[in-house]
């Protein structure tokens, strides 16, 4: 495998975690099985990350569409969205790890919700690294309530049209404040994005590997990460602008 370059780390990356099932079914186990065996990858990629230098981390770990699945499993994945978030509020502190979150969350269980909201608030003082979950989280979901709320400050008169630009728009997403993904990598080889930071890929490199998530490993992030690195990002430009040899 390439070696990375340090000085050129992606600032923030995205995973669509997918595949747990899959994974499971391959070992004849239950969905459940494979949910658990991923977030013992979600520890592992979260401390790679932290490690190399990474400032945003974004795992996509439940979809609006997610909450039409068996209620079985959907209380399942409440409960270990629940329990991760308290065996790693210490170990987020200690590696100076924020937490954040985007999405409804007010879908969330209650008792979910309150823990989330502790976790954040314990690891608020923290600078190292931002975690980021989306959780009931949908692109479209965003954009919707991103249009509302501009109606609404328009109606108040707090903001005019000839204001809103790419910039001014941003800011009422849920992801205000963290800079767009430079790297969105998504498992278990499908090729969708699937309803995740629509607005915010625009210009990002996307990656994807059959490797399902429970397999997903520090190995694989920089797999992911070099291959990143030997691509040129253009926004648009030609490669010579960019190198400055346009006559």
């Amino acid at each position: 495998m390439k070696e990375i370059d340090r000085e050129k780390l992606p600032h923030h990356i995205a995973i669509i975690m997918d595949g747990n099932g899959r994974w499971a079914k391959k070992k004849n186990l239950s969905r459940i099985s494979g949910h658990i065996k991923g977030v013992d990858a979600v520890r592992e990629v979260v401390t790679a990350c932290r490690e190399l230098g990474i400032k945003v981390l974004t795992l996509y770990a439940f979809s609006v569409e997610n909450w039409r699945r068996p209620k079985e499993e959907v209380t399942a994945l409440m409960a270990l969205l629940k329990e991760y978030l308290v065996k790693e509020t210490e170990e987020m502190i200690r590696n100076n790890i924020r937490l954040s979150a985007i999405g409804r969350l007010e879908d969330l269980p209650l008792d979910v919700q309150n823990t989330l909201r502790e976790t954040m608030k314990k690891t608020g003082h923290c600078d190292g690294m931002i975690l980021n979950l989306a959780l009931s989280y949908g692109g479209r979901s965003e954009i919707l309530h991103a249009v509302q709320e501009i109606l609404s400050d328009y109606q108040n008169g707090r903001v005019r049209p000839e204001e809103i630009n790419v910039q001014r728009f941003s800011q009422y997403l849920w992801t205000h404040g963290i800079p767009d993904p430079d790297l969105l990598i998504r498992t278990s080889g499908e090729f969708r994005i699937s309803n995740f930071l629509l607005w915010q890929i625009a210009y990002t490199e996307l990656y994807v590997t059959e490797t399902h998530w429970p397999d997903f490993d520090r190995k694989e992030l920089l797999k992911a990460i070099a291959d990143y690195q030997s691509r040129e990002r253009r926004f648009g430009l030609t490669s010579e602008q960019l190198n400055g040899r346009e006559e």
